[in-house]
């Protein structure tokens, strides 16, 4: 129902109480929220294999190479195939020396139409160049780790990637969700992590993957302005961010808040709600007919929203102001 009384009578039931905006937003790091020793421990059963023995340059390039995956839309497990590739090539290190002519994190050769010395010693350069010719692989997605890889780079050493799928898969959740990081972490999707930690949030055990990467997309963008009319990597409004953040997960919205409230599975009682879902309210410049603003509910009562100008992305409660004016709730993933 895309009227505001109707809604307001399917979401009369209780909610779980947080804490105050200014309380949530205040949250952003002053403390440890955990004694992990890697980067992240990143869900699996026996933990991050080997991450914690990487220095932080090679962290930070591993960071680089997922948060360029995922400015591009590259879904999974894309950011893992590119960071096993990494592994195997440079050891996660942007090298000036190779065989031959190659270069950098990946060994890509300028001889080979890669781009100039300078661009591929370039982190973010490389890896677009890499994403860029593994979305041209047909089927990609449903390949092995290694023969993904070998689509790509056409190594003499065909299945050596095989070796790093683990480590990579873990880099990979790390930096793209299903992580649980510290404050001591070298990383800024770290501190966003924290972030939602300190207020209380993490992502539920369930959540399908795809929502997972929308979320930790989202999530990532915590304190960059709002922009207006802003698609980042910047700035955002509020549309702009949840159109993204789908995006990132290989899911398409429509741009604006208008339209993405029509699309997707309606909800009607907010005591369905689950991690994902898209919350509508009129806003400043909409009605209850045509929602100006919108935000994305993370659970545990909190959402991701970009406010407004003079603002930046931040968590906000759903009690109080968002949960009194819903007009619509939409699910994109059933």
């Amino acid at each position: 129902m895309p009227v505001k009384p109707a809604i307001a009578a399917a979401i009369s039931a209780p909610l779980l109480a947080v804490a105050a905006v200014a309380a949530i937003a205040g949250a952003i790091i002053t403390a440890p929220v955990s004694t992990t020793t890697s980067i992240c421990t990143a869900g699996f059963n026996g933990g991050s294999p080997n991450t914690g023995n990487l220095s932080a340059a090679r962290l930070g390039n591993a960071q680089i190479i997922a948060e360029v995956g995922i400015s591009m839309g590259v879904p999974a497990p894309g950011e893992a195939i590119a960071i096993a590739t990494a592994l195997q090539e440079s050891g996660l290190q942007n090298l000036n020396y190779g065989d031959r002519d190659s270069l950098g994190l990946f060994q890509q050769r300028p001889s080979q139409g890669w781009g100039s010395p300078a661009q591929i010693l370039t982190p973010a350069y490389a890896a677009r160049q890499f994403y860029s010719r593994l979305l041209q692989v047909p089927g990609w997605r449903s390949m092995s780790t290694t023969d993904a890889a070998q689509a790509v780079q056409h190594s003499g050493f065909p299945y050596a990637y095989a070796k790093w799928q683990d480590e990579a898969q873990a880099l990979a959740a790390a930096f793209t969700g299903g992580a649980n990081c510290t404050p001591q972490d070298s990383s800024g999707l770290a501190v966003a992590a924290a972030t939602a930690k300190a207020a209380g949030y993490h992502i539920p055990a369930g959540v399908p993957a795809p929502i997972v990467t929308a979320i930790s997309f989202a999530l990532a963008q915590i304190g960059k302005p709002y922009i207006w009319g802003g698609t980042g990597p910047d700035g955002w409004d509020c549309s702009g961010l949840m159109m993204m953040a789908y995006r990132a997960a290989g899911i398409a919205i429509p741009r604006g808040s208008i339209a993405q409230s029509t699309v997707g599975i309606p909800v009607y009682d907010t005591n369905s709600l689950q991690p994902g879902d898209l919350l509508f309210v009129a806003g400043s410049d909409g009605t209850v007919t045509a929602p100006g603003h919108v935000g994305m509910y993370l659970g545990q009562g909190i959402l991701v929203e970009a406010p407004h100008t003079g603002l930046h992305v931040q968590l906000s409660p759903l009690a109080g102001y968002w949960r009194e004016n819903l007009v619509a709730i939409r699910r994109q993933l059933n």
